[in-house]
């Protein structure tokens, strides 16, 4: 007990004395030139203010950092400058595997510098350097608390190992941050470190952040010494220009056919103009985004919705934080803005961009023509329905947001065009409301019109326009002891974006997530028992009910039960930045109109972990029991199992080697004996770096899908196998070449595709 007073004064003394924010120091033009190395050796890191008030935020939060971190900012007239010391104690222990860009995470030892120049701590642009030096940057969003690593800065960044420790220093020019042209509040900071160790992973920053506040962002502080920089360079103008070419040669072969064989160049650019500080446009001209790294493969066969995949593609990427991002829950439905999905564009000859940030309000909007070439996604309440994409459409998006105290105000609209009177036009608004400091109500209402004819077996060539509508409200409450959030959504059978991402349409639907985070005397005698510290225990409840809205089209009726989902679980946090979890799945579920209303019974349980330095990270989730078979619709004794993990092997002379593998496979059992299917796909991706700049990466993938013939269903199977082997020399964002070989093999087709490449992307700034 005593113990415990003793961190709250602590806790309490830290927060009291915060006054020192961080401290900038300016430099003149002519101070003397800074090299990014690491070493922080040069005379004016010397005068430069110095900031050491860090506290631990994971495992346990409110007590003092035990290990002393310190930050300096220098500021020169292009750009801020992040100075570093990490001390350590035990620096033999340090954790600096060398890595490809954005895989710096929790098995590594790094400091992050969140920055929000805009002030208002609703988004933040975030840069994290390891140990070795490796960066992985991204935006934060408060709204959903989420961190998105596909977004990358101009950033330059270097690390030093030394004998107490590590630096790193970071180079953020001023053209890579967005802030308001004026009235914009002061520019705010958190500086993170992670050590990860086999006793405890912990986290510690320089803001005083606890697990109360609503966003990992909440409690960032403002940078002091700034002076009238920003109205110095505010109306500074930047232009990045970025050419690519792409030579590739691909040959085809299929049993029966004759072997094709092609030869192509591709000559495109993307160009990056910032006029002035709020204010960034962006251009593309037949880009080619086909080598864009290898999505992890999904499970389909027995999924009814379509599954979302993150963007990659950096023309998508600029303002994210306006856009907002299509996030789906465990049960796959989506709980965030579903207005635009950029993976729906497939193929772009050219599109224009433009992106404008104020104090209090900021906008975005785009237009592209897609050359075609992927899918149609037609929802409804048991299953997507997909047609193949148009040859051409133009697809455009906009959206503009006010901020007026804790209440934030959207309206978008978004219109695909294909051509002879065929469209989709969605239109709406959407808000975000703070209520209190552990309250938040969130919401959208979109309204769709549609003209479409892609299905060429339906009769009729000028099908009348069709309305629908998604709306969504949903209230979050976060304090010390509970965690619950609510959600209630009501869905129109022809609601349809085709710019968007809606996974389901024809349905209402209310859930329930309650959290109960116990304290840490009632954790005690549990770390006791188990001989593991027990850092954070969670008892959760969800509880969900959908049912169907009427769809003659489908022959739906209104008023039928979809799903009932009643999930009673627990997640528990302890050593090795080890999470455990589980649940009972007591569910009702139906697969189909009319169909009868199953009741499966499943257990899943999982785990993750940081166990070593070389296994940094392995992660597993297995469900087991009463599974329903979506197809053949009924219940069986099945598994959904997944697996991924992460090992960093030894290597001499300053090499570094990587290798990741997943692997998941499901399967319900027959009627009789046997599997009635089994889907299962394994991923193995290994990295071999010889520099911070030069790797060669080999992924190596296969799924296969396999059904037994039973009454009213036919055996069938399909697999492929997909194995890409590319060097890559990358200088930042500035310079990057990649040469490689891709080849494809799809059975019982056996079509076999095989691709070699080359691709030079160099950036140009006038």
């Amino acid at each position: 007990m005593r113990s415990i007073f003793l961190s709250l004064a602590l806790w309490a003394g830290c927060c009291s004395t915060w006054a020192a924010n961080p401290q900038a120091l300016r430099l003149s033009h002519d101070a003397e030139a800074l090299r990014v190395d690491g070493k922080l050796d040069e005379a004016a890191w010397l005068r430069a203010p110095l900031f050491d008030q860090f506290v631990q935020y994971q495992p346990e939060d409110k007590k003092p950092a035990a290990w002393r971190t310190t930050v300096q900012i220098l500021v020169t007239h292009d750009a801020l400058i992040f100075g570093i010391r990490a001390y350590d104690p035990a620096p033999e222990l340090i954790r600096a595997p060398l890595k490809r860009r954005d895989t710096v995470a929790r098995d590594q030892d790094f400091v992050s510098v969140v920055l929000d120049p805009v002030g208002h701590r609703r988004s933040a642009q975030f840069a994290r350097v390891s140990a070795a030096g490796v960066v992985g940057d991204g935006m934060f969003t408060a709204e959903d608390d989420g961190e998105d690593f596909a977004p990358d800065f101009e950033v330059e960044a270097a690390a030093q190992r030394l004998s107490d420790g590590y630096s790193v220093e970071l180079r953020w020019p001023l053209a890579a941050l967005r802030y308001p042209y004026s009235e914009g509040l002061p520019w705010r900071l958190m500086v993170v470190r992670n050590i990860p160790r086999q006793e405890a992973n912990t986290l510690n920053v320089s803001a005083p952040l606890t697990k109360e506040a609503l966003s990992f962002i909440a409690e960032l502080q403002p940078i002091e010494g700034l002076g009238d920089m920003v109205e110095q360079v505010r109306e500074r103008s930047f232009l990045s220009v970025r050419p690519e070419l792409t030579l590739r040669r691909r040959e085809d072969s299929e049993p029966g056919r004759p072997s094709t064989s092609k030869r192509e160049s591709n000559f495109g650019a993307e160009l990056k103009w910032r006029p002035r500080a709020d204010w960034v446009i962006d251009a593309v001209l037949n880009p080619d985004f086909s080598q864009v790294e290898l999505d992890a493969p999904q499970l389909s066969g027995n999924t009814r919705f379509a599954l979302s995949l993150p963007e990659k593609r950096p023309f998508f990427l600029e303002s994210t934080d306006v856009v907002g991002q299509t996030k789906a829950d465990d049960q796959g439905q989506n709980r965030s803005l579903a207005a635009f999905y950029s993976r729906a564009i497939t193929d772009p000859d050219w599109g224009v961009r433009s992106t404008w940030r104020g104090a209090s309000a900021d906008a975005t909007a785009l237009s592209l023509h897609d050359a075609g070439g992927g899918q149609v996604l037609r929802p409804h309440a048991y299953g997507t329905d997909s047609f193949a994409q148009p040859r051409d459409s133009q697809a455009s998006f906009a959206r503009g947001r006010m901020q007026v105290s804790g209440l934030n105000l959207g309206l978008l609209a978004s219109d695909r065009n294909y051509g002879q009177g065929q469209y989709n036009r969605v239109a709406g608004s959407d808000f975000s409301w703070s209520a209190s400091d552990v309250d938040r109500v969130r919401g959208h209402l979109l309204l769709s019109n549609t003209r479409t004819h892609l299905d060429p077996d339906a009769a009729g060539a000028n099908p009348a326009a069709e309305q629908g509508h998604h709306l969504w409200l949903g209230w979050r409450r976060r304090t010390e002891q509970w965690n619950t959030e609510f959600n209630v959504e009501d869905v129109g059978p022809r609601f349809a974006n085709d710019n968007g991402f809606v996974s389901q349409a024809g349905y209402r639907r209310g859930s329930l997530h309650l959290i109960r985070r116990l304290s840490q005397d009632s954790l005690a005698p549990l770390g006791e028992w188990s001989r593991f510290p027990t850092y954070e225990l969670e008892l959760d409840f969800k509880l969900a009910q959908a049912s169907t809205v009427k769809d003659e089209l489908h022959g739906v009726p209104g008023g039928e039960l979809i799903e009932r989902r009643v999930q009673p679980g627990f997640w528990i946090a302890t050593a090795r930045n080890t999470g455990i979890w589980g649940h009972l799945g007591l569910d009702q579920l139906r697969a189909k109109t009319g169909g009868r209303l199953h009741e499966p019974r499943t257990l899943t349980l999982g785990f993750e972990s940081n166990p070593h330095p070389i296994l940094a990270f392995v992660s597993a989730e297995l469900e087991w029991g009463r599974r329903l078979d979506v197809e053949a619709d009924r219940l069986g004794r099945g598994a959904n199992f997944w697996m991924l993990a992460k090992l960093r092997v030894p290597m001499p002379a300053g090499l570094g080697l990587e290798v990741e593998q997943q692997w998941s496979e499901g399967f319900v059992n027959g009627a009789n004996s046997g599997r009635s299917f089994t889907d299962k796909y394994r991923q193995t991706l290994a990295v071999l770096h010889w520099s911070a700049r030069d790797s060669l990466r080999l992924i190596a993938q296969s799924t296969h899908f396999q059904r037994q013939g039973e009454v009213g269903l036919e055996a069938s199977a399909f697999s492929g196998r997909h194995t890409s082997l590319m060097y890559q020399h990358r200088v930042g964002l500035a310079r990057v070449f990649s040469l490689g070989m891709t080849r494809f093999d799809d059975s019982p087709s056996r079509k076999r595709s095989t691709e070699i490449f080359a691709k030079a992307q160099v950036a140009w700034q006038p």
